[in-house]
């Protein structure tokens, strides 16, 4: 998943940047679409800039970069599609990360991944195994995932431990729920690119984005480049995040 387009040579970046992105990757059927071609077509393509993004992560010295490669509602989708963005899946894995333990990046699948067939379940613990110890980019493929799933085994884990005596009912805080979520112990998500013209969110972190800035683009994921990406970093740099508080130095904001 590492582009032979960049050098990884730390870029200088808009300030403030985010230390955590989270990019929802749409417009692979429509890119191909737009060419007379099978929706697979786009979704080749759009892995090329999978490539790209995770190169410009390792550039800009993020901290965390996740993408939603596959929601729990994309099982909806006809057949073929599923089955070949499953070989994709696989193919990505199987040739891209050895490519990314030697860039010392930590990869996770976050979702449930008990869904897969056994060829890809092992493709991931073999995948997540082998850079395990790696310190750098934390890079998460949310696969098979949802914002409520998410939430809800949360919720369950807790329930475990007050059912087991561990955890006091009153005790079920915000703090105890944000330390059993998918990447608790990564900084929180900062700054949510969405492209392909859709400003929705689409189940995508419901809980980790509570106050991440948000930058849609009409520009599909085939054709996401650097270009696109630090157009959204430079959005970011300019606005001001006040996490529930009131603007700097205004007295009078709501």
């Amino acid at each position: 998943m590492i582009s032979s387009e960049n050098q990884h040579k730390q870029k200088a970046l808009p300030l403030p940047s985010p230390r955590h992105v989270a990019i929802i990757m749409d417009g692979n059927g429509r890119w191909a679409k737009n060419r007379g071609k099978l929706r697979i077509f786009g979704h080749q393509a759009g892995f090329r800039s999978v490539r790209r993004a995770v190169s410009l992560a390792i550039s800009y010295r993020f901290d965390a970069l996740t993408l939603y490669a596959f929601s729990s509602e994309n099982w909806k989708r006809p057949t073929q599609e599923v089955s070949s963005l499953m070989e994709l899946f696989i193919q990505a894995l199987d040739n891209e990360v050895k490519s990314l333990n030697k860039y010392n990046v930590r990869l996770r699948i976050i979702g449930d991944i008990s869904r897969f067939g056994e060829r890809l379940q092992e493709c991931i613990r073999h995948s997540e195994a082998l850079t395990y110890n790696n310190n750098g980019l934390a890079l998460n493929i949310a696969a098979n995932y949802g914002g409520r799933w998410d939430i809800i085994q949360g919720v369950r884990h807790l329930a475990s431990q007050v059912q087991d005596g561990i955890l006091l009912p009153y005790q079920i805080t915000e703090d105890a729920l944000c330390r059993v979520v998918c990447m608790n112990e990564l900084s929180p998500v900062d700054l949510v690119i969405r492209t392909g013209g859709e400003h929705r969110l689409s189940n995508f972190l419901l809980w980790q984005i509570a106050y991440a800035e948000l930058f849609f683009t009409d520009v599909l994921w085939p054709d996401f480049d650097e270009a696109v990406f630090e157009g959204a970093l430079n959005a970011f740099a300019q606005r001001e995040r006040r996490f529930g508080g009131t603007r700097t130095n205004d007295t009078h904001a709501v």
